[in-house]
């Protein structure tokens, strides 16, 4: 049930996506435990898409690799390899069914931002030796401002 309160996160998570700046958002990243995602692609904010309770199917088992970073891992940027093509289906911010068949960056974002709703990160999809390299600079980081 889609209802104002999760239509008002919708619109919070756009906002704070927007500032940070960044293309997706999950509502996990701001501490919300519900499966809402917000992504928008273009360069002038013009096509807000919303996925309430997304389901991601694997369309083919050819990947793509691409240069993800994120929001919870700022500053960090590796390629991971991602399914080409998936199909998700949604409710959108009004609480209406919808399917969409993705691939190319639109696939790689939202099986990025659904990973957000299940608990993982980009960086799980790296070698532990990768993943310990970041995990390292990131406290070096965090010491840094403390």
């Amino acid at each position: 049930m889609v209802d104002e309160g999760i239509r008002q996160l919708v619109d919070d998570m756009f906002e704070t996506m927007y500032e940070a700046p960044g293309i997706g958002l999950a509502a996990t990243q701001v501490n919300v435990h519900k499966r809402v995602v917000v992504m928008d692609l273009s360069e002038d904010r013009s096509e807000p898409m919303v996925f309430i309770n997304p389901e991601i199917e694997k369309l083919t088992d050819e990947m793509d690799q691409y240069q993800e970073g994120c929001l919870s891992v700022p500053g960090f940027y590796e390629n991971v390899d991602r399914p080409q093509k998936v199909r998700v289906k949604a409710l959108d911010r009004d609480g209406k069914p919808y399917e969409l068949v993705a691939e190319g960056l639109l696939a790689i974002c939202i099986q990025h931002e659904c990973d957000h709703l299940n608990g993982k990160l980009f960086v799980d999809y790296l070698s532990n030796l990768k993943r310990d390299r970041i995990k390292k600079k990131l406290e070096k980081q965090h010491k840094l401002n403390a």
